[in-house]
């Protein structure tokens, strides 16, 4: 790892007492800036993730380390008396709480913003639930699916006339840990300037929402559904998902400067540009199903190599259709850094994302391979409530925590 990163986010400590997969990504994107994140998990199962995906190792799994990487493992029962009081402990050297339990569970176990602000003032505290906790509905545990369909993203997705459709990620859960770890960072920013601390509120219902875009707003001016366009565009043609004579390929022509180009040098018919019914975009999308089976059958009967090339010469966005494997493994990707293998205590090796961020010029490094389930209680909290070999094992047998094997 260079030595000169200067990260944002240094010195900033990060108790994650969340699971699954929208807090854990919140606690990821503030490691990966830097961020000392402590994950807290259930002595014996850890995060529910760690049951997820294809097994690595002992203790993680694929679905897991998409979401952990940069942080460190330490289990605590915080249904235990014992467990919540060392989160009383730790708490004032810590910046940040995150957590997802369900409405009403932080009360219960005493982690309650106005619990945790009490020991810690200007303590930042961030909470992901599936609903508002002013609402009726507030109880209700939050599922990424369910809130797809609910937010109405299932009925923008896929082909007009098939059935609703998911995402193929969990884009909400997704979203949500990203627009939990912009408002950490705004509090952390607005802190460093008045010194108080914030109560940070995420529900993954209105990231569902809001993350409808521009479509939302078609809906709510036309007053009912918007079609569905699958790949395609509503408002830009021809957008989207073609066939060419060898292989699927996107083209993506965003004004009438590139439809001219495309028309003249790719496949060469500029007599489509020049008729009027296509030779600006509102009059394509007017007539979309006049002129998109026309360069459909156009574009079939071309190579789509030559096609992509044509479009590169003349500066149109296109692409090639990848297979995931195809796409990970792809030079562009690998000349990126975006995968990285790192030692595996079990494993041997295991692969990790690479953070997407670049600052001056570099790419955040990966610091820490996802953990395996507890290896750093012993070492964290030695170190930062100094206790003694004694004191973790006694805690140990009453099943309050795990600890790592000692080395040497």
């Amino acid at each position: 790892m260079p030595d000169d990163i200067d990260f944002p986010l240094e010195g900033v400590r990060v108790l994650d007492l969340s699971r699954v997969f929208a807090g854990p990504l919140c606690g990821q994107v503030l490691a990966d800036f830097g961020a000392e994140v402590i994950k807290v998990e259930h002595p014996g199962r850890g995060d529910d993730t760690r049951d997820w995906g294809m097994r690595i190792g002992q203790t993680e799994t694929t679905y897991y380390n998409s979401m952990n990487r940069n942080k460190r493992s330490i289990t605590l029962d915080l249904q235990s008396a014992e467990g919540v009081q060392i989160i009383y402990d730790l708490l004032p050297q810590f910046d940040v709480v995150i957590h997802n339990f369900k409405h009403g569970g932080a009360d219960k176990l005493g982690l309650s913003y106005d619990k945790l602000k009490s020991i810690k003032p200007d303590l930042i505290y961030c909470s992901v639930a599936g609903y508002n906790s002013d609402t009726p509905e507030a109880k209700r545990p939050g599922y990424d699916l369910v809130i797809q369909a609910e937010a109405g993203l299932m009925a923008i997705n896929g082909e007009e006339g098939t059935p609703p459709l998911k995402f193929g990620v969990a884009v909400v859960d997704l979203m949500t840990g990203m627009y939990a770890a912009q408002a950490v960072l705004a509090a952390l920013y607005r802190r460093s300037r008045n010194g108080r601390g914030r109560q940070i509120e995420l529900a993954l219902y209105d990231c569902g929402i809001t993350i409808n875009g521009y479509y939302a707003l078609d809906a709510m001016l036309l007053g009912h559904d918007t079609q569905r366009y699958g790949n395609a565009h509503p408002s830009i043609v021809p957008y989207g998902l073609f066939e060419a004579a060898d292989g699927p390929l996107i083209i993506g022509v965003g004004n009438n400067r590139q439809f001219e180009a495309f028309c003249r040098h790719v496949i060469d018919r500029p007599d489509i540009f020049e008729d009027p019914r296509y030779a600006t975009n509102v009059e394509r999308a007017r007539n979309r199903l006049e002129v998109l089976p026309m360069l459909k059958q156009i574009i079939a009967g071309h190579p789509r190599q030559q096609l992509l090339d044509r479009m590169h010469a003349v500066g149109i966005p296109c692409g090639e259709v990848a297979g995931l494997h195809e796409a990970l493994t792809s030079q562009r990707t690998q000349q990126a850094g975006m995968f990285h293998q790192m030692p595996h205590p079990v494993a041997g090796q295991t692969w990790v994302f690479a953070p997407p961020y670049r600052l001056d010029g570099q790419r955040l490094p990966i610091r820490n391979a996802p953990p395996t389930l507890g290896e750093a209680t012993r070492e964290v909290l030695q170190q930062l409530l100094s206790m003694s070999d004694a004191q973790l094992q006694a805690l140990k047998d009453k099943g309050v925590l795990t600890l790592p094997e000692q080395q040497g």
